[in-house]
């Protein structure tokens, strides 16, 4: 007689039908985590990522395709440089984790590598909860290089999997999280934008390792400042700088608190809802379309999908397409056809702080190319 479902097998087994019979699942990993926390209201994104649905694969199969993602040879070129990082027992990480982290300690001579090898992502999760846990119970003055191990933080009552590129434990028993990226780091600065996409990648994990450090006793620090390792200006030669993740992770840890939770999203979709990329479009397209998305420009660099949803909410003429921020203003008017007509005066009540700021601006442009419209009579007038 088969053990009884429980309701997590049961979740499990419905993300599963929703991924599609023999597909296998797309790790959720700190990035995805990372643009999810950005944009919590959007339920599409949410149960996608929670299935494991290879949202590439589903964006082209939907006739939206994205060029979303690293080129092959961005990630030939990472993958080389933190080789190059982490050559001889990881001695030039360890040396600029302890320059620019914590120069008081004893200088890392010699370090403990652990192995992390284990089967499937939970045991190699067990196994680096063991490693940290022996790490930072015999520290006592030794360094420990954690050389990819895998954390697993829940996401809207689903567990996520995460592998930052190491964690450091150093000889206070203190844990730092290290981010390597292959963009130049020149005169000792780096590109804001990339930066700041690592730095909530970053807060991921230092979320991650918090749940890890809490079932400790007494639960060892996680330090808030990161090593962002990065090529110095134009070479392969690996520099650092400590990025301060607090605000971050603040944000990142609100936004995940946010999510709908993935079982509650699952019971509302229709029954034999399935998001495999080899259906038929027209079924494939109803699937997507019964979860609502929450589009804002900001996905264009994000998602996978957002072709395809910004088509969708051109054609519906949500004011989402114009932005957040634009969004905010309008309050209840959710179309560009209220807003036209709001301004014109058509529709919409006046008390409204945004029909009447949209009217009032409606005036001052009918004014302006009035009086744009005089200009050529006066000149003529003049000759």
């Amino acid at each position: 007689m088969p053990p009884p479902r429980t309701r997590g097998t049961a979740l499990r087994q419905r993300l599963a039908d929703l991924r599609g019979p023999d597909v296998p699942a797309k790790a959720l990993d700190a990035r995805a985590l990372a643009a999810l926390a950005a944009n919590p209201g959007c339920k599409r994104r949410a149960i996608l990522d929670g299935a494991g649905v290879n949202k590439a694969a589903l964006a082209g199969a939907l006739g939206s395709p994205s060029a979303f993602g690293q080129s092959q040879f961005a990630l030939t070129r990472g993958n080389a440089f933190e080789a190059k990082v982490k050559a001889d027992g990881g001695a030039e990480l360890l040396r600029l984790v302890h320059e620019r982290l914590d120069p008081r300690a004893e200088p890392p001579v010699s370090a403990s590598l652990p192995d992390l090898t284990a089967s499937g992502p939970e045991g190699r999760t067990a196994r680096t909860a063991l490693a940290l846990r022996e790490a930072t119970e015999q520290a006592l003055g030794t360094w420990t290089l954690l050389d990819h191990p895998m954390l697993a933080l829940e996401v809207a009552g689903s567990p996520a999997f995460l592998e930052p590129d190491a964690v450091v434990v150093h000889p206070d028993g203190g844990w730092t999280v290290v981010e390597i990226k292959s963009f130049p780091m020149l005169d000792g600065s780096a590109d804001p934008a990339k930066v700041g996409a690592a730095a909530r990648q970053a807060a991921v994990y230092v979320l991650a390792l918090e749940e890890v450090a809490a079932r400790l006793d007494p639960p060892p620090k996680v330090r808030h400042r990161v090593l962002l390792v990065c090529p110095k200006d134009f070479s392969n030669l690996p520099t650092a700088s400590a990025v301060d993740v607090r605000k971050q992770r603040a944000v990142t840890s609100r936004q995940l608190a946010r999510l709908t939770r993935i079982q509650d999203i699952a019971d509302a979709l229709p029954e034999g809802t399935c998001f495999s990329p080899e259906l038929p479009a027209e079924q494939l397209t109803a699937a997507v379309e019964s979860v609502a998305a929450t589009y804002a420009p900001e996905c264009l660099a994000a998602c996978e999908l957002a072709f395809h949803c910004r088509d969708r909410s051109r054609a519906a003429g949500a004011v989402t397409t114009l932005g957040r921020s634009v969004r905010a203003d309008l309050g209840a008017l959710t179309t560009v056809e209220d807003v036209l007509a709001a301004a014109n005066g058509t529709a919409g009540d006046p008390d409204d702080p945004a029909v009447a700021a949209l009217r009032r601006a409606a005036r001052l442009r009918a004014e302006a190319l009035h009086d744009a419209g005089t200009l050529p009579a006066l000149g003529a007038m003049c000759r």
